[in-house]
């Protein structure tokens, strides 16, 4: 395998991870080649913009694509170190790694020997021993012939190009040769620590990150529903209550959303169904909460005659556009199925939704009789405390605490 930025990169998935590695990779000098199955995805990045919404991504995927250091197809070619970076959802509680089972088939062809190959999607325990054993029955080869190691990805939507390169990342390979070539490849450009490991030990520790993540904000959640029976405010209980200085309670919210903490928590269960009571009773509380505030809406707008209810924030977390798992969502389709009120549904990172028009923020509040804050964007943060008077008000996620 040729050394340092001789290297090409093959990139199996062009989204919300995929694309932002690719266009870092590309900005370090190498050539990049990225896949996906989405034919204008692939026209958006070849014509120098990015189909996904992240700071500083169209530009750095500009750049890229003007020195030609990154393309964009709909299938891999032969190259150096493959990346697959596809989505891994469920299927019910169950985990679906059919994606990454179709990109293994789909790069097999192009593999040769001293490769690397590298899944950095969030997985169950022994993905990365399937690839193994889905290359060896498409190629023959085994390692050490090529190398094939797992580093789970751990950026946050809206810091990914900061994160790729500076976060500690782990490396974990199906062998001890493996583990040192993924990790020469990482060193070149990631700044963060990379600690070794094993491919089963780096794929269940990135689940146990998020578990650990949805326990703590399933405690805090919870918290809300022992505080709305109580009569108190959450917000200055769990304030007060972090003053001790071994208590970092998180925030509670309407639910909990996104590609990972949303869901890889059921991949530990379904590992482990038997040993995972605690981390199956924190997503039951988490996956509950929409429905909860739902019936809190509901006997809000009971007072009312006809209600209009503005319904502030589609996207799962802050100043994004990725509704992905997004308990918003969830909350916004539940109230007009129902028939609750008339909705007024306002999420400013995205242009158009599928199931219900958008409004704007300020002909919403104009309409509303209650405005349920939803989502913490900064632009709900601004509101002048007189566009809120006289409304009735129903802040999930204490954006008027902000």
């Amino acid at each position: 395998m040729p050394s340092g930025f001789d290297k090409k990169v093959c990139v199996l998935g062009l989204g919300y991870i995929g694309l932002p590695t690719a266009a870092v990779l590309a900005s370090r000098g190498y050539a990049v080649h990225g896949v996906d199955v989405n034919e204008d995805a692939v026209a958006t990045i070849n014509a120098g913009s990015a189909h996904i919404v992240e700071p500083d991504l169209d530009i750095l995927v500009r750049a890229a694509v003007q020195t030609g250091k990154l393309t964009a197809n709909l299938a891999p070619v032969e190259s150096d170190v493959f990346m697959i970076c596809v989505p891994t959802p469920l299927d019910g509680r169950r985990p679906d790694i059919t994606y990454v089972e179709k990109a293994t088939k789909g790069m097999a062809p192009y593999l040769r020997e001293g490769n690397l190959v590298i899944l950095e999607s969030t997985s169950p325990p022994g993905t990365t021993e399937r690839i193994a054993e889905i290359i060896e029955a498409e190629t023959g080869l085994r390692p050490p012939a090529y190398a094939l190691a797992h580093a789970p990805e751990r950026v946050l939507p809206g810091r990914i190009l900061r994160e790729v390169v500076e976060n500690d990342r782990i490396v974990g390979g199906i062998d001890e040769s493996s583990t040192r070539a993924c990790e020469e490849f990482y060193s070149t450009f990631v700044s963060g620590t990379l600690h070794c490991t094993n491919a089963r030990t780096a794929e269940t520790a990135k689940l146990v990150e998020n578990a650990f993540r949805d326990v703590n904000i399933a405690f805090a959640n919870e918290l809300s529903l022992v505080s709305e029976r109580l009569d108190l405010d959450v917000w200055e209980l769990i304030r007060l209550a972090n003053r001790h200085p071994r208590v970092n309670i998180l925030s509670p919210g309407p639910g909990v959303g996104g590609h990972c903490i949303a869901v890889d928590p059921w991949f530990l269960v379904h590992a482990a169904p038997e040993e995972s009571n605690l981390i199956r009773a924190a997503r039951q509380v988490n996956e509950g909460k929409p429905a909860w505030v739902v019936d809190r809406i509901a006997r809000r707008a009971d007072r009312f005659k006809n209600p209009t209810i503005a319904c502030l924030g589609l996207a799962y977390k802050p100043d994004i556009d990725d509704l992905r798992e997004s308990p918003s969502v969830e909350i916004v389709t539940k109230l007009m199925e129902q028939g609750i009120g008339e909705l007024r549904v306002v999420e400013p990172n995205i242009k158009s939704h599928k199931a219900f028009p958008l409004s704007s923020l300020d002909d919403a509040l104009t309409d509303a009789d209650i405005v349920v804050f939803l989502v913490a964007h900064r632009q709900f943060q601004r509101i002048p405390p007189n566009r809120l008077a006289e409304k009735t008000i129903i802040d999930t996620c204490g954006v008027l605490r902000s």
